[in-house]
């Protein structure tokens, strides 16, 4: 399962990459305006690598955030870009937000794990 989801992980990290970098023209788009669609992906972003690697989390989303700002300051040489601040914070807040999701989807998980068993061992005798 683990690989799965550093599958998924990765895979999104690509199609983010592509409509971060790629053809303007190409770049899917919504009714979410600019700023949402940002904060959907990347949100989305933090979530699978928060799920992907449980146990370097932190470190995960310190790497996240400068690829992040890696990935903006990049646009300068793709035509047809432009590198925002707003698009930076907004990218790194909700990456950082979705890694935040992640951690309390495992402690929720832990708790009912916890709940579950001592429920399945039954009254003592």
């Amino acid at each position: 399962m683990s690989i799965l989801v550093r599958a998924f992980a990765w895979l999104l990290a690509a199609a983010v990459t592509f409509a971060t970098l790629g053809p303007p023209g190409l770049r899917p788009h919504s009714d979410l305006g600019q700023d949402g669609e940002h904060a959907l992906a990347f949100i989305l972003v933090g979530l699978a690598f928060g799920l992907a690697y449980r146990k370097r989390r932190l470190a995960a989303a310190a790497v996240s955030v400068i690829l992040i700002g890696l990935l903006e300051l990049m646009q300068f040489w793709a035509p047809g870009r432009h590198a925002r601040l707003e698009d930076f914070l907004v990218d790194a807040a909700t990456a950082c937000a979705g890694f935040a999701l992640a951690a309390a989807a495992d402690w929720v998980m832990t708790r009912l794990r916890a709940s579950v068993s001592v429920a399945s061992e039954g009254p003592a005798e």
